[in-house]
């Protein structure tokens, strides 16, 4: 049997920050996606409803790489109250000629954060105007925080406000997030005139009725919706998904079934089998007549297989660059 490698969360994260590399590959992995040369079957998803948990499975191979990954991630949404993280996660990667387990990503949702974020950003490099400069995120979480972190690195931000349900937690973040990056931070009681003030809005809950509102939004602003990645969750009032000039998914057929599309769909509002560009196209240049500054834009961000494989593949050869984890012998 070959050599495993396994790699834990505290080597995966000085391997893999969140840094312009990890955009750059994640963004590599839509562009495949769009070329038609990526085999990403539909996630599996498993609810564990009486512990407010869930599990989702997602898996990619992108043609002629030597790898594929399997990415196994709960969300157990309760896990604050009896002070454990809300994400977890272990990534497994198999060799793509003889289906051997190569190495095991012990990174306890790490990964999965990263590579998130990531996407965040790429939206905001090919959706937002050149000068956006104020953000609104919604959400205080481990991923808001994220966000604003990679999104910074692709546009010049000035000007974050954060909002959440819970006050306390959102300018807890704000103050975080202003000790991070050194950039005005506040958080607000009042999400509607953050979301009107802002170049750029991003969602990061996990809600399951509208956050964001269609008559608050106007051309020339970006919204990443982050947080609908279950059936029954949307952070959008579907309205905006119609009335927006453009709606961009990482996946379409996995928006009809999980995002902000699913919920428009069951409003009534767009066709269930309505087509719109995705996220890798818009990457790969399939979009030329997009102007930022003359769009309100959505962009729905479920997360996809192949985000997952294209930050795994990253670490792996950080990993072997470094001399870095530990080998098991089965």
């Amino acid at each position: 049997m070959p050599d495993i490698k396994i790699l834990t969360e505290t080597e995966l994260r000085k391997l893999v920050p969140l840094d312009m590399s990890a955009i750059d590959c994640v963004e590599a992995g839509f562009a495949a996606l769009s070329a038609g040369t990526v085999e990403m079957p539909p996630i599996l998803s498993l609810d564990v409803h009486e512990n407010n948990g869930e599990v989702d499975v997602k898996t990619a191979h992108i043609q002629g790489a030597e790898s594929f990954t399997i990415k196994m991630s709960p969300g157990f949404y309760d896990n604050p109250k009896i002070g454990l993280p809300t994400t977890n996660g272990i990534m497994v990667v198999f060799s793509a000629k003889t289906g051997q387990v190569e190495a095991l990503l012990l990174d306890n949702g790490y990964l999965t954060e990263t590579r998130t974020a990531a996407a965040g950003a790429v939206a905001a490099r090919h959706l937002a105007r050149q000068d956006a400069s104020r953000l609104c995120v919604v959400g205080a979480g481990a991923q808001a925080r994220l966000q604003v972190t990679a999104i910074n690195q692709v546009r010049p931000l000035t000007h974050v406000d954060v909002w959440a349900r819970d006050s306390e937690k959102a300018e807890k973040a704000a103050e975080d997030i202003a000790a991070m990056l050194g950039i005005e931070t506040s958080f607000t009681h009042q999400i509607e005139d953050a979301v009107c003030a802002a170049d750029i809005i991003v969602t990061t809950t996990p809600a399951k009725e509208p956050l964001i509102f269609a008559d608050w939004l106007t051309t020339g602003q970006l919204v990443i919706a982050m947080g609908s990645d279950q059936e029954g969750k949307f952070e959008l009032e579907p309205a905006l998904i119609a009335r927006a000039d453009y709606y961009i998914p990482d996946r379409l057929a996995q928006t009809r079934v999980l995002g902000e599309a699913r919920a428009a769909i069951d409003a009534g509002v767009i066709a269930s089998d309505a087509d719109f560009p995705e996220l890798g196209d818009v990457v790969a240049g399939k979009l030329p007549e997009y102007d930022a500054a003359d769009s309100l834009t959505v962009c729905d961000l479920t997360g996809t297989g192949v985000q997952d494989a294209a930050i795994a593949t990253l670490a792996r050869q950080r990993a072997e660059a470094a001399g870095r984890g530990a080998t098991f012998t089965s």
